[in-house]
């Protein structure tokens, strides 16, 4: 919602003090801001690639276990996938979430492939939801600079080539996705 001219005029004429009070107030009900302002201000943003680090370790840890299902797998990497949005909402990473992305679906290929491999009713929702995740990421990854698309175009092609040949198949062919991607 918008801030009326009347209450835009009305905060600004508040003495320093009063503002620090609100603005205190105000960013001590919003989680995100005060990490945003933690990594802008304190980290000086300088902690990014220990912040990727982490998640890549998490991905790991979680990629150790056995999921036991199909379903089970896929709540998780769903919870992973959340843990990435909230990073790059974070901290602005686009290159980090195309890296980090990559990596989450690689990784299930890698490390859980009995979960994917064939395509059947248990794994239907797994497969639809990687080939999805796989779809969107390949749109914000051509969104980037020509020069970063390039250092991604393994990963991308290795991924793709795996939607293919497993379960996710059939729902890569129905969204249209490529084979092969190429930088132009």
């Amino acid at each position: 919602m918008p801030i009326s001219k009347e209450l835009k005029a009305a905060i600004l004429g508040l003495t320093r003090e009063e503002k620090d009070k609100l603005l205190l107030r105000l960013i001590n009900k919003h989680k995100d801001l005060q990490e945003q302002l933690i990594f802008q201000l304190l980290e000086d943003g300088q902690t990014l690639p220990e912040r990727r680090d982490d998640l890549r370790n998490k991905m790991d840890r979680f990629y150790k276990l056995d999921p036991d299902s199909s379903g089970w797998l896929m709540t998780d990497m769903r919870r992973l996938h959340a843990e990435i949005t909230y990073h790059v909402k974070i901290t602005k990473d686009k290159y980090g979430e195309v890296e980090l992305v990559l990596y989450l679906l690689n990784e299930c290929f890698e490390k859980q492939l009995p979960y994917v491999q064939k395509y059947t009713s248990k794994t239907d929702g797994l497969a639809e939801y990687i080939a999805k995740r796989t779809e969107a990421i390949l749109k914000k990854l051509t969104k980037l600079h020509p020069d970063i698309q390039f250092e991604f175009l393994e990963d991308v092609n290795h991924l793709l080539e795996r939607v293919y040949a497993y379960a996710p198949a059939p729902y890569a062919k129905q969204l249209g996705l490529p084979k092969r991607m190429d930088i132009r």
